[in-house]
């Protein structure tokens, strides 16, 4: 029993950085541009089909790794600059109902490109055999899975918190308006934070290609527990991303090994239960 708690865990933490990834980018946004950019997921999916492409046509997962994510990163910049900054000062539905529609958008031209099948993305040579760790045998890619996303959130913290650029963007998550008053291009910085909201959207999907594959739905799929990552942790917050997913992956890992029937269940309670204690998360800011 122990070793299957061991295993247990490992799959919840890999689960959590993935959705760290993916959340961070998403809370980022939120909290900056407020706004509900519920076509998060689809940078996910978008970011996991480039790097099968890439794969595909190169040999190196390495390669897709760095390109796949600067290509998504792209098209969020894009996607920011032509449709959501016009409707910036519109009310938060049309937001919605915009992004809203990306979700079906992206998730066609996927369909047209690459079909509707799963495809199933290889790991790196390097770590596609198995490791023993106290009795449990874990594949070695998810030990990879966990010590890359557990480095990218070191580097994302040291980036934020210690930077000029991050100060500018903590500064535009607090007040983006009094941000622009000091001379700082907001627009720029907006657009900025979206593309590499998207760009980390688009390398949580490399990585988990080959733990999960890839599937034209994988992004709403994966955006119910990254909105739920946000809720939990706080809106705008870093450290809040980084725990919110932690905690969101054990529960979903462990309810779908003990009660598959009610994993998704277990997420939403433990969300509710945090958010009756706080209501602005663990790490956000206290409402007004």
């Amino acid at each position: 029993m122990p070793v299957d708690l061991f295993g247990q865990a490992l799959n919840g933490l890999a689960y959590g950085v993935l959705l760290f990834l993916l959340s961070v980018g998403l809370t980022l946004i939120f909290g900056m541009l407020d706004v509900v950019n519920l076509a998060h997921g689809s940078f996910y999916m978008l970011g996991a089909y480039a790097g099968l492409s890439l794969i595909a046509s190169t040999g190196s997962f390495w390669l897709a790794l760095v390109a796949a994510p600067l290509a998504v990163g792209l098209i969020g910049a894009l996607i920011e600059r032509s449709c959501l900054r016009p409707l910036y000062r519109r009310p938060p539905l049309d937001q919605v109902l915009l992004t809203f529609g990306f979700i079906y958008l992206f998730e066609d031209v996927v369909k047209w490109i690459w079909g509707g099948r799963i495809r199933s993305i290889p790991p790196p040579d390097l770590f596609s055999g198995s490791v023993s760790l106290w009795g449990a045998v874990i594949p070695s890619y998810r030990l990879f899975v966990i010590a890359f996303g557990l480095a990218m959130a070191a580097l994302l913290f040291l980036l934020v918190e210690r930077t000029r650029l991050g100060a500018i963007i903590r500064a535009g998550v607090f007040d983006a308006e009094m941000t622009g008053g000091l001379g700082i291009n907001i627009h720029r910085v907006f657009t900025g934070v979206f593309a590499f909201g998207a760009a980390l959207g688009g390398l949580s999907g490399v990585i988990a290609g080959p733990i999960q594959s890839a599937y034209p739905s994988m992004g709403v799929t994966i955006l119910i527990p990254a909105l739920i990552v946000v809720v939990v942790g706080g809106l705008g917050s870093l450290k809040g991303s980084l725990i919110g997913s932690l905690l969101i992956g054990q529960a979903e890992t462990f309810g779908k090994a003990w009660m598959p029937e009610a994993s998704m269940l277990i997420i939403y309670v433990v969300m509710a239960a945090i958010v009756l204690v706080r209501p602005q998360g663990l790490f956000g800011r206290p409402l007004k």
